[in-house]
């Protein structure tokens, strides 16, 4: 049963992917997706069961004027006495070179349940409260060009009364996982919550996440001797539509990516987990015709993840962790 239920849902992956013309997106992008997982969704907190601390940073096209720079910090795990994982998710994304700039903080929730001796599901819920404000003052308006000297006069553009947003947005997902493969989906922003900088309403619509892979060992008795992970990933998000397809391979403490996103870019991703302490860092190469120029084009993507897992207390019972990679 389970087999067929990740068959049907790669198969409509896939029928989605055909039917994809755009990449975009409008919430944050993070291309190490499993080096933010409770970013990804909000049931992966605490399926490492120990403590993890991740830290995320990505600069998006730095070769274009007022680049999109974004910041997060999580941490999770399993708590027995309330029977699930609990997470916390900071983050920071500026846009303009500080023009806007959106600040969230997000608490979570998973509960886990074991169907089967090899296999498990945890469902995820997330609550998130954020603040998106405006900067006046680096706006730049016609009446202030002079066709010799440039930006020389003051506008006449009158700064609105509201200029900053506050809300509450929740999210919920859902993963199901065994030792060779695991599949899940999210949505983001259940209750579209308004983000206006302005009076009226300016509604964030919802997200929708899909994600499936599987680990292929090298050896299957030595598993520890390195693996293959094949993944896929589909988001959604109005009229926005973004299908990752890539894999993992793992040797020793190292580890290499390589991605496709449709329509826009290829990612290489190179790690290394020493300890407890796991570093990545990838770079999308664009693809489209944004080009990948760093004196005309948009000098593709940067993005670097942190991660340390923490040892945790001698338990007696046995916690299923999921097998999925980690950058």
């Amino acid at each position: 049963m389970f087999k067929k239920a990740i068959l049907v849902l790669i198969a409509a992956v896939f029928f989605l992917m055909f039917c994809a013309n755009k990449a975009q997106a409008q919430d944050p992008e993070f291309t190490q997706f499993y080096a933010n997982p409770l970013y990804l969704n909000p049931a992966f907190a605490g399926t490492a069961r120990c403590p993890r601390l991740t830290m995320n940073f990505r600069d998006q096209w730095p070769g274009i004027a007022g680049t999109f720079v974004t910041y997060s910090a999580g941490y999770d795990q399993h708590v027995d006495a309330i029977q699930g994982g609990i997470g916390i998710l900071i983050m920071n994304d500026r846009q303009g070179q500080g023009t806007i700039n959106t600040t969230s903080a997000s608490l979570m929730y998973s509960y886990q349940l074991n169907v089967t001796r090899t296999f498990s599901v945890k469902a995820g819920f997330q609550g998130t409260f954020f603040q998106k404000s405006l900067d006046w003052e680096k706006l730049t308006f016609g009446d202030m060009i002079d066709e010799r000297y440039g930006f020389i006069y003051e506008t006449e553009e009158i700064e609105p009364d509201k200029t900053t947003a506050y809300g509450m947005d929740f999210s919920a997902g859902l993963i199901g996982y065994s030792k060779k493969y695991y599949f899940g989906a999210a949505v983001h922003h259940l209750t579209q919550p308004n983000e206006s900088l302005f009076e009226g309403t300016s509604r964030l619509p919802r997200k929708y996440t899909g994600h499936a892979g599987a680990v292929i060992p090298f050896k299957p008795r030595k598993p520890e001797e390195g693996m293959i992970s094949p993944n896929i990933i589909f988001q959604y998000q109005q009229s926005f539509v973004q299908l990752n397809l890539g894999l993992y391979v793992t040797k020793g403490p190292f580890v290499g990516g390589l991605w496709y996103r449709n329509s826009d870019s290829f990612i290489v991703l190179l790690g290394i987990h020493t300890g407890m302490v796991k570093i990545g860092y990838s770079y999308d190469i664009t693809s489209n015709r944004l080009t990948n120029s760093f004196k005309t084009g948009t000098a593709g993507s940067h993005e670097v993840s942190f991660a340390v897992q923490f040892d945790c207390r001698p338990k007696r019972r046995k916690f299923r962790t999921i097998s999925c990679p980690s950058f």
